[in-house]
């Protein structure tokens, strides 16, 4: 069966992987957030709660 043999795969794999480590992640990692975290305190909102008309 051709697919239990790991010879070309597992090439494929451990360079696809070692590529996306040390390539393409770090250049990734340098990008800005498009929302970054801000230093204001979350306010909470003002509800009021509901009232069920069958209780």
């Amino acid at each position: 069966m051709p697919q239990l043999n790991p010879n070309p795969w597992f090439f494929i794999m451990i360079t696809t992987w070692l590529t996306y480590s040390f390539i393409i992640q770090p250049k990734l990692l340098t990008f800005v957030t498009a929302n970054p975290p801000s230093s204001k305190t979350p306010t909470t909102p003002n509800t009021t709660p509901w009232t069920w008309p069958w209780t």
